[in-house]
């Protein structure tokens, strides 16, 4: 089936506590965030369009208008949280997994900020790395629908379009495990050991993507199975809003449930794959022959290359050649 633990994954959160608190926090601010927004915007519309012979059909459009201004708000602090949060995270569980000790309490939630911090002295360059290893990944993944397409075999083009779709899917938890594999790496250079990462990924891909699809299966059935259980109380606090706007009761248990999700059970997955890229690339060497290929297919990937190479040049000492040209001075006779 899979080649990771999960009685691990769920130690690991376990003693990563205090970093799940700080998850809970903003990912239930963001869905708590949604709702007063949602609700708001409901009830604004709804008052508005009350009057005359609107009897308060705007109740729909003012939800949407309070949704989609929380969507925008989100969109711009994407990057911080995942600089504060996210890459934190999985800098500590990097540590759990090479057993190194941990502070507790607040002190580990700083001490994730600091790695962070001091491998990424900028939120923009962590989010620079972090779209680039995206995209790179894409280019990964769609090369089964290109095989797909290729082969003349009734019925495989749909089913690898399909296969390829849920692989996409997978691909959440994927660029945080090359994330980790910086912070284990030691290296100051996040361009060239992003880059070094998705080449292991490459070459090691089948494996990968199965236990990649085993966890976004197992994630999405529980977040269903918590959407189902919430569904019944979001109808009661949606029914306490003016207007018609009952629709939003499955946004709202969709919300939650992604809360849980992104809090909770993300991590697990995160660290299990995590297990997974580690034991399996132990003692490899990124394999040139995929170099060369990911650098032929990708221009994401070229640009992860230039960007390693320019980093380099960055900390390269500056030649002073001022004296390079002075015409040696003739030895004085006696």
């Amino acid at each position: 089936m899979w080649d990771f633990s999960l009685s691990k994954a769920f130690s690991a959160m376990v003693q990563t506590a205090p970093y799940l608190i700080v998850r809970m926090l903003v990912y239930f601010g963001i869905a708590l965030l949604y709702i007063v927004a949602t609700g708001g915007g409901g009830a604004i519309g709804y008052g508005f369009s009350s009057f005359g012979d609107g009897e308060g059909a705007g109740a729909f459009y003012g939800a949407l208008i309070g949704f989609g201004g929380a969507s925008g708000f989100l969109y711009w602090a994407r990057e911080y949280i995942l600089y504060l949060v996210k890459a934190g995270h999985i800098a500590v569980l990097t540590k759990i997994y090479d057993g190194e000790e941990l502070p507790d309490g607040r002190g580990q939630v700083d001490y994730g900020v600091d790695i962070v911090k001091s491998n990424f002295k900028e939120a923009s360059v962590l989010f620079g790395v972090d779209q680039l290893i995206k995209g790179v990944l894409k280019i990964i993944t769609g090369t089964l629908n290109t095989i797909g397409t290729l082969i003349p075999i009734p019925g495989l083009r749909n089913l690898t379009k399909i296969i390829g779709s849920i692989l996409t899917m997978s691909l959440t938890y994927v660029d945080e495990i090359i994330l980790a594999h910086h912070f284990r790496s030691g290296s100051d250079n996040a361009w060239d050991s992003a880059k070094h990462g998705l080449v292991l990924y490459a070459q090691n891909y089948g494996k990968m993507a199965k236990n990649a699809v085993w966890l976004w299966l197992l994630m999405w059935i529980l977040t269903i199975l918590i959407f189902a259980f919430l569904l019944a109380p979001s109808l009661v606090i949606i029914r306490a809003i003016p207007g018609d706007i009952g629709g939003w009761a499955f946004v709202l248990s969709f919300l939650i449930a992604w809360s849980f999700k992104a809090a909770l059970l993300e991590p697990i997955a995160i660290y299990a794959l995590m297990e997974t890229f580690f034991k399996t690339t132990e003692g490899q060497e990124p394999d040139p022959e995929w170099e060369r290929k990911l650098e032929s297919a990708s221009g994401k990937f070229r640009e992860l290359k230039d960007k390693a190479t320019a980093f380099v040049s960055s900390k390269l000492p500056d030649q002073d050649t001022s004296n390079d040209t002075q015409t040696p001075e003739a030895p004085q006779q006696q």
